[in-house]
């Protein structure tokens, strides 16, 4: 079969179950965007899994194509709602942040005293003190995942967190802390 039949014979194939197999996405989405990307991502799927490189695509049967359908919108869905939890997670993050920097921004002196007195202890702690602070405090992370972003072992960590701490008791009062 040449590539020009095949071509013929996927656009026919379409051409006669397009609008159905697009009526079936509608019904699995939740509006027409997400039905055509459904629709247009299994018809990929299917021609990337029965393609045969010698002798090309030939159109699936149409409870396949509607498996596949199904399958995609599944798939959407899914990605979907990790998607939306990561972008509420990431808004709480922002919100939280926003009210540490508010803290620091407080228009009350002594708070803004205290601001500061922290700040300059902080600085005066080697950075690697620092960092491994910054991410814990306000970073949120574990001793783990500390590790893994500078590349140092979770004790060292963990230890370098307890000796930023016991230097910045040293330097604030001890009420500061």
């Amino acid at each position: 079969m040449t590539n020009d039949n095949l071509a013929t014979d996927w656009k026919k194939w379409f051409h006669d179950n397009g609008t159905r197999l697009l009526l079936f996405a509608r019904s699995k989405t939740n509006n027409e965007q997400d039905a055509q990307d459904v629709l247009q991502e299994a018809i990929l799927r299917l021609w990337k899994s029965y393609s045969n490189k010698t002798e090309g695509f030939s159109p699936p049967q149409l409870p396949l194509a509607f498996t596949a359908i199904r399958n995609t919108a599944i798939d959407h869905a899914r990605k979907s709602i990790r998607r939306q939890a990561r972008e509420q997670h990431s808004d709480q993050v922002f919100r939280e942040s926003e009210q540490l920097l508010n803290w620091f921004e407080s228009s009350s002196i002594i708070k803004k005293e205290r601001a500061e007195e922290i700040t300059k202890a902080l600085k005066k702690l080697p950075e690697k003190f620092r960092d491994v602070i910054s991410l814990k405090i306000w970073g949120e992370l574990t001793f783990l995942e500390i590790s893994k972003t500078l590349n140092i072992p979770a004790n060292t960590a963990a230890s370098r967190y307890r000796y930023a701490l016991d230097a910045l008791r040293k330097t604030l009062k001890p009420n500061t802390l």
